[in-house]
């Protein structure tokens, strides 16, 4: 992750945006001399360069052993040219290019250039600045005076409307320099004021748009003249909430990294919107955008670390390492900081992640809760939040100290309440009346730099008389290497891996508000939450300024990313993820004896081999042998005879070695909707749109018997374990005993309903899990439900299509269901929580597909194979097929071949070549 926290202490450039207040601008600079001892015999020049900001003037001279001083506007007496008399001229005709500040109160920063508090100095005196451009001199009195005006009226709301208006006006009189581009052949696009924001600082500029770049030009020049982003090598760009407002933008030029390119805040949220509009199309054909959903998959499937997968939430929770209010929040995963071992493989070692670090003490909640219980509304638990920019900047203090000094109005914190020990603040989470603070993802990654004093900074002495230095570790921890290289083993162990979601309910799902939230002691204040204030409803100035400095202190509650219960992530049973700690596993765990692979590695890994490869599928032969679309598939064990059926109304069976017909069925004159060939290959069962199932005995070429079990079409039937499993039109499912792998033809069955699966409407398609302990469904009006066959009743029902469903379902694993639509959509959903997870689209109806959990071979309404990564979110392959739709697909066991069919009545076998 790259740090945006930079410390200027031992730069060559000194002034940064840190040196001003909070919500103040930098407006423009003057080379100056600052005069010393004025018309004394001891009058001295110091070079330098006087800024002139909203709230105050500073001035930094050349001489890095000179303090930068800091002028408040507000304990200013007079400002004007020196040497002038009377208060009320302040403009004469005199060359002098001097400008006199009188004023009670001056701060002296970073003497020889050392990050330290503020020294100030109070009492009434006089500070004397000749501008190089003597010119100037009456305009820059000008401006200070404005400014000086509005930093003495009585109210802050009044003191930032005028601020803003002196900005607004600055911003108008000027534009974007054209002459910038990269380019004389680019093509502006659009131009608009906005700030670019950076921690605790923002600075106002103009932002222009081209048909190949992105620039923001600030009004004053700093820290560059121009700052400008290829659009090509965006990759991310998300809207942001600033300030509780939607006007925030930021850009990525990376996939991973937390830290963005640019960030900016606009004025008007129709221009946050129509810039972002513009990028989004321009990404269109260079990136896919990313929802929390297809990170979850990405995270369940073992593709994406639990740091990377937190790294993406805290993203698109509107977390961002420019807004420290906002500042994205890690869990602490450890609960042990005393022992002289990390035990990675004992549950005892972790904290609970199903509670809020408020609630893990049970004292402390108990009173917490009498509290809350007693307390009028709005109530909330906890009066300080786990996250905020004062404890962002207490574990940052050692690399971002002039961000604290901004934040403490140029103090650093009291030298015992500083972060000096790991143990020390875990404890005071635990056991402090208002701590309840999390941790930021520096913890678990590579940069040990906040851990470690290297600027030795004077951050104070501590009361038992040690100067605070470095953090103290933990007694397993030899180095600040080796405590991040054993937190990030933790962030990946199998305990943390089982139980990341539950934290994620807490921090950005469903368990953020509301009664799961309060059921969940999960509550803070309203101020925190999105929504929990409209400022636009807020006319006093006054009281809108301080709300909002409020919120921004106090912290936000992430935006809320999931409204059900998070999916667990899917852990090898066999598998450990710690590094620490992998080497420790006990041999009995392993499922077989070391040096040996089971028959069903060897199956897997020949599956996997086929889907990596799944890309090179090559049309081996193609036969047409129906009237009408080819409408089921279904093949003997050893692959030489292929049984299909058609809307012609026939079951065929065709033979592979001959590549003749062999035979042609015909039951009624109504269309048959799927086939399934039962274990033995002794006998075929085919569905049909009159309401019937039809058994057919392969040995005596006969129909076998009938099941007349619905009210309409059946469009699906599965087998397993001597019950048969029917869809149709007429709303139901129907699970029926009595069909025997081995049916006789001496005498008809007794078909008994064990079950009856009731819809709304008619329902389409349905698939079974591998153990055939779950069914999924999907229906005429787009949803898919999920059934626990031990109990008849459904799970989960997902409206997550717009039309009839074509296709489910279960990955191999069960963990998840994949469906498709008649919208085009394939959607991806969490069985144990009824969650879509992902969702992608294509321009057209996929009608049948096949897949891996990882990757899908789809059947398109044109004809089109598609290969879909589903982790990347893409469409990896388009291979030519048939020439109607795609209406049915088979593949076998070992993945090696696969048998399609179509509108255009052809079947084709496929081979993959690899």
């Amino acid at each position: 992750m790259r740090f945006r926290f930079v410390c200027s202490g031992f730069s060559k450039f000194r002034f940064s945006l840190l040196l001003l207040n909070l919500e103040e601008y930098y407006f423009e600079q003057h080379t100056a001399n600052h005069i010393q001892n004025k018309g004394d015999q001891n009058e001295r020049k110091i070079r330098g360069s006087l800024k002139i900001c909203s709230k105050s003037v500073i001035f930094e001279p050349d001489a890095i052993s000179q303090p930068i001083i800091k002028i408040p506007l507000r304990d200013c007496i007079k400002i004007g040219k020196h040497g002038e008399n009377g208060s009320n001229r302040h403009f004469s005709k005199a060359k002098s290019g001097e400008i006199s500040l009188i004023f009670s109160q001056v701060y002296f920063i970073k003497e020889h250039n050392i990050v330290a508090p503020y020294k100030i100095e109070r009492g009434k005196m006089e500070y004397v600045f000749e501008l190089d451009v003597s010119g100037k001199v009456e305009d820059v009195v000008e401006t200070l005076l404005q400014l000086h005006r509005a930093s003495r009226l009585d109210k802050l709301g009044d003191q930032t409307a005028m601020i803003t208006a002196i900005l607004q006006s600055r911003l108008a009189r000027t534009s974007f320099d054209k002459n910038r581009f990269q380019s004389v052949s680019e093509k502006l696009h659009m131009e608009c004021k906005a700030e670019m924001v950076t921690p605790l600082v923002t600075n106002p500029g103009h932002v222009c748009i081209t048909d190949t770049n992105l620039y923001f030009q600030p009004l004053n020049g700093y820290p560059k003249p121009v700052v400008q982003i290829t659009l090509q090598d965006v990759r991310r760009i998300y809207k942001r909430r600033h300030g509780l407002m939607p006007l925030g933008l930021e850009v990525f030029c990376t996939e991973d990294d937390l830290c963005s390119d640019i960030y900016l805040k606009f004025y008007e949220p129709q221009d946050r919107d129509d810039l972002y509009f513009y990028i989004a199309t321009y990404l269109e054909h260079h990136a896919a955008e990313r929802t929390a959903e297809s990170y979850t998959l990405q995270w369940q499937r073992g593709h994406l670390s639990n740091y990377q997968y937190l790294l993406h939430l805290n993203n698109l929770a509107d977390r961002s390492c420019n807004d420290l209010s906002q500042y994205p929040v890690f869990p602490w995963v450890i609960g042990d900081y005393c022992s002289a071992a990390l035990d990675l493989s004992n549950p005892g070692t972790f904290r609970d992640l199903s509670r809020p670090v408020g609630s893990l003490n049970k004292e402390r909640l108990e009173r917490l809760l009498t509290r809350y219980q007693e307390m009028p509304e709005p109530k909330f638990m906890y009066g300080s939040h786990y996250s905020s920019p004062g404890y962002v900047l207490f574990y940052l203090v050692r690399i971002a100290p002039e961000y604290m000094l901004c934040l403490q109005n140029g103090r650093f914190d009291n030298a015992d309440r500083m972060f000096n020990s790991i143990a020390e603040t875990w404890k005071n989470c635990l056991d402090g009346a208002t701590d309840f603070k999390e941790l930021i993802p520096e913890f678990y990654g590579d940069d040990v730099s906040f851990l470690v004093n290297s600027l030795k900074l004077d951050l104070g002495k501590r009361q038992g008389g040690q100067m605070v230095d470095d953090v103290e570790l933990p007694p397993w921890a030899r180095s600040p290497e080796d405590f991040l290289q054993k937190s990030k083993d933790a962030l990946e162990s199998n305990y943390v891996s089982e139980h990341l979601h539950e934290w994620i309910d807490l921090i950005f799902g469903y368990k953020q508000k509301g009664s799961d939230a309060v059921g969940a002691h999960n509550v803070f204040h309203p101020l925190t939450y999105e929504g929990g204030v409209d400022l636009n409803s807020i006319e006093d100035p006054d009281e809108k300024v301080a709300m909002l400095t409020q919120i921004l202190e106090f912290g936000q509650t992430p935006k809320q990313l999931f409204v059900t219960p998070h999916p667990r992530r899917i852990t090898p049973k066999f598998k450990n993820f710690s590094h620490t700690c992998s080497h420790n596993a006990p041999m009995a765990d392993s499922p077989v004896s070391p040096g040996e692979e089971s028959f069903e590695d060897l199956t897997e890994e020949s599956k996997s081999l086929a889907w990596n490869n799944i890309t090179k599928l090559q049309l081996h032969e193609q036969y047409k042998i129906h009237k009408e679309a080819v409408t089921g598939i279904a093949v003997s064990c050893n692959g030489s005879s292929v049984f299909t059926t058609s809307q012609d109304s026939t079951l065929k069976m065709f033979s592979k070695e001959s590549k003749m017909l062999q035979r042609s069925i015909s039951f009624s004159n109504m269309a048959l909707s799927s086939c399934l060939l039962l274990p033995g290959d002794a006998t075929v069962i085919s569905s049909s749109w009159d309401n019937n199932v039809y058994f057919y005995s392969i040995a005596f070429a006969r129909r076998q018997d009938t099941l007349m079990g619905h009210d309409d079409a059946v469009s699906k039937i599965c087998w397993h374990d001597n019950r048969l499993y029917s869809a149709s039109w007429d709303s139901t499912v129907k699970v029926w005993s009595g069909v025997a792998a081995e049916m006789t033809c001496t005498r008809r069955q007794r078909f008994d309903m064990l079950a009856e699966l009731e819809h709304d409407v008619s329902v389409d398609t349905i698939s079974l899990n591998a153990a055939s302990t779950l069914l999924v469904s999907g229906t005429k009006e787009g949803t898919v439900n999920i059934w626990d066959l031990a109990t008849a009743t459904v799970l989960h029902q997902i409206p997550c299509h717009s039309g009839t469903v074509c296709d489910t379902a279960f990955s191999p694993d069960s963990r998840h269901v994949l469906s498709t639509g008649e919208d085009g959509c394939l959607n991806v959903i969490d069985v144990q929580t009824g969650m879509l997870i992902s969702s992608m689209t294509s321009d057209e109806p996929q009608r049948c597909f096949i897949w891996d959990g990882n990757s899908v071979l789809s059947g398109s309404q044109s004809g089109e194979l598609l290969v879909w990564d589903l982790l990347g979110g893409k469409i990896s392959e388009r291979i030519q097929g048939h020439t109607g739709a795609v209406t049915c697909i088979w593949m076998n066991e070992q993945c090696s071949s696969i048998i399609t069919g179509g509108e255009d009545r052809q079947i084709m076998f496929w081979k993959l070549q690899y």
